[in-house]
């Protein structure tokens, strides 16, 4: 039996009749970086929104702390621990960076708001900005913040770095090596940056066609042999 902060055994999801997930199995321990790396179509945001249920399970268990949370709906699972940072990050545009905070933490005090903006310090100085302002880099770190102010014990990142210029991506990279020693969070995270999901992860899964096929090591990861069988690309 699979042990960990989360458990997922033989989970199965999809779109209507269409499924995408064939029977997912993998654990991630409290404090662990868990990378999920695969080509476009393998299921990867499939499975993330299947954990944070918008998608429903259609077979297969997902266990949080030791609760079986395979049907719970989402607002339970964000009230349980679980924290979601979706692609395309989907900040509110028409409100301020503060009021975004604001609606991420809604269920927790000031201090615990203003805690986690000392954590982010490029967005001291844009509170009073729309969210829509912003750019995408900054966009990404403001979805981050936002999540973070729930307090989550796991959260989950949807291609952190996607159309992120790379100055920002180093320090996307640096605040989460942060949070994880500070806050002893735990992350799960879909990425194709090669080089950003070897840098951060303790783990790497490789998902295809809705399967996790190997779960590696970033040292092992580096292997040319590994890269061309199971990721196709280059490192």
């Amino acid at each position: 039996m699979l042990e960990g902060m989360l458990q997922v055994q033989g989970l199965r999801s999809g779109y209507g009749q269409i499924p995408v997930l064939h029977g997912v199995d993998f654990h991630v321990e409290q404090g662990e970086v868990l990378g999920i790396l695969g080509h476009n179509g393998m299921g990867k945001s499939t499975l993330i929104r299947t954990l944070m249920g918008y998608l429903p399970a259609t077979d297969g268990s997902i266990m949080f702390e030791g609760r079986d949370i395979t049907r719970a709906a989402t607002h339970n699972r964000a009230r349980a621990g679980l924290g979601y940072v979706p692609q395309g990050r989907r900040i509110f545009p028409d409100l301020t960076v503060m009021e975004n905070m604001e609606m991420g933490g809604v269920r927790q005090s000031k201090d615990k708001i203003d805690y986690i903006l000392s954590l982010f310090p490029r967005l001291h100085n844009m509170l009073d900005r729309q969210g829509g302002a912003l750019s995408g880099g900054e966009q990404q770190i403001l979805a981050l913040a936002r999540a973070l102010c729930a307090a989550p014990k796991l959260v989950f990142l949807d291609e952190p770095t996607e159309g992120i210029q790379p100055s920002i991506i180093e320090q996307i990279g640096e605040l989460l090596h942060r949070l994880v020693k500070e806050l002893n969070l735990t992350i799960v995270m879909v990425e194709q940056n090669f080089d950003f999901i070897t840098d951060l992860s303790t783990r790497v899964a490789i998902l295809q066609k809705g399967e996790i096929v190997r779960s590696l090591t970033p040292a092992e990861l580096l292997d040319e042999g590994v890269i061309d069988e199971f990721v196709g690309m280059e490192a």
